[in-house]
């Protein structure tokens, strides 16, 4: 057993309100510059939708991820001698119109205007070309479900469902899809590079590009199926969302993290054992991805686990710290966050809370048949698609509790009494319900984000590099 340490976030979306407060830092800091105008290493998308870029979920366009071929795992999009021999030619690779041209307006033109009768107007420039242009698309385009009825179609997440019955204004639903890059285990951006640019750090996990070795051939782009590596076509290199390690390495967590108004976003570190990675990654059934993920991490508090990740040289602090981590509780102990599309099988680590919803008036009916879970605006199969690879067991195990949460703590408030009949259906006692609702809820900023410092390594080397989660089956 490989004791690794794993930096991950968890995101409540029952809480988003997609404000995209959490993109502005991130933009202002790490992609205000020439090149990378249309990057937004965080994003939030409105759902249903196909995102930014354009279908990035619909791997049979874009051919990102791993898949299974007769028991092992391969790029989807082929393996580094493929792309060496194709390496001038790469078809996977989305357009900047998948993306959005980045633009801009001539302001001086508004104040430099002689006087006339008529109000001054500038038109968008392109920032690419410096030529006048029309804005078709833009990374927040879909926002509050606009456009959908065009768009709304091409979500994948609709797959087994009738997609024009939630189109309908009478049934629309939505909510909002904070995104950033996986930091993924297994990272098909890695074993993508045939310059071995991408690199996993093991002090934390964190998925960094070598910007030295980076030649610009641009397969982690299309190799990575959530498309969360960028070209900057100034540099010619790649760049991606760097989880702000600068500042993780001094305890503090992510620009996204600490600027959410909404308090949506949890940091902490995760223990796994990294000798299973390609037996998780391997799971011959797509659903069977989200709980093979879930067995190679570890409990921090088992002894046995303790002693074994001491030895192997992991920091008391870091120890520590994965006891009291945050998203080890969403994630393990209380199997509230699930990874998003799991069946890409990159054993992605940043996770969701799937949102509650409110009762449907198309089952408002007390009498009604059928769970709660079902009555619920968005629908169950919808999450499993987007999160469990269209497993609804898990998607009904964390809105069931959530919903049981949510009852047990207003029968307390209210009525002042306590029920616990809600609680018994979902697997949950009274002490587990009181540590949720106060992370949920009311948790200051020290236990939403429980980061240890990087320890000083005694061999001088700062940072190693690794590849992607294993190096054998590309």
């Amino acid at each position: 057993m490989k004791i690794s340490v794993q930096t991950a976030m968890v995101l409540n979306l029952d809480k988003c309100i997609g404000c995209h407060t959490c993109s502005i830092p991130c933009k202002n800091v790490w992609t205000n510059r020439e090149g990378a105008e249309y990057m937004w290493f965080n994003n939030v998308e409105c759902k249903p939708g196909i995102g930014y870029p354009k279908k990035w979920e619909n791997q049979q366009i874009h051919r990102g991820g791993w898949t299974l071929s007769s028991g092992r795992l391969r790029l989807t999009a082929g393996g580094r001698v493929h792309k060496g021999l194709n390496i001038f030619h790469n078809p996977d690779l989305p357009v900047i119109d998948d993306y959005y041209e980045p633009w801009d307006y001539d302001y001086a033109r508004l104040i430099d205007s002689p006087s006339s009768r008529h109000q001054p107007s500038v038109r968008p420039r392109s920032r690419l070309t410096g030529k006048p242009m029309e804005v078709k698309w833009g990374p927040n385009w879909e926002d509050d479900l606009a456009g959908l009825a065009e768009t709304g179609p091409g979500d994948p997440n609709f797959k087994n469902l009738e997609v024009q019955t939630y189109l309908q204004f009478r049934n629309v639903f939505m909510f909002w899809l904070p995104r950033l890059c996986e930091h993924c285990l297994n990272p098909a951006c890695a074993a993508s590079c045939p310059s071995g640019a991408l690199y996993k750090r093991e002090e934390d996990g964190i998925v960094l590009v070598d910007q030295e070795r980076c030649r610009g051939w641009r397969y982690c782009v299309s190799g990575c199926p959530y498309k969360k590596v960028y070209f900057n076509w100034k540099t010619g290199r790649a760049e991606k969302c760097i989880f702000c390690y600068p500042r993780l390495e001094a305890g503090l967590t992510s620009l996204c993290a600490h600027s959410c108004v909404g308090r949506i976003r949890y940091v902490g570190v995760l223990l796994y054992d990294a000798d299973r990675i390609a037996e998780a990654a391997a799971a011959p059934n797509e659903q069977d991805l989200y709980p093979t993920h879930l067995d190679i991490l570890l409990d921090p508090h088992d002894p046995e686990v303790a002693r074994a990740a001491a030895a192997q040289g992991i920091a008391a602090n870091v120890l520590d710290a994965a006891r009291r981590s945050p998203v080890h509780a969403l994630i393990r102990q209380w199997r509230l966050a699930l990874p998003l599309h799991p069946e890409f099988r990159t054993l992605p680590m940043v996770w969701y809370v799937p949102p509650l919803s409110p009762i449907s008036s198309r089952a408002a009916d007390p009498s009604a048949a059928g769970d709660l879970i079902d009555r619920m605006r968005i629908p169950v199969a919808y999450l499993a698609n987007l999160l469990t690879a269209g497993d609804e067991a898990p998607v009904r195990l964390a809105l069931g509790r959530l919903a049981a949460v949510r009852e047990f703590m207003r029968t307390r408030r209210v009525e002042q009494r306590d029920d616990p009949a809600p609680l018994d259906a979902v697997g949950l006692d009274a002490a587990a319900v009181e540590k949720i609702y106060r992370l949920l809820a009311l948790a200051p900023l020290e236990e939403r984000f429980v980061v240890p410092t990087l320890p000083v390594r005694d061999d001088g080397v700062y940072a190693r590099q690794g590849g992607c989660g294993f190096g054998e089956a590309l």
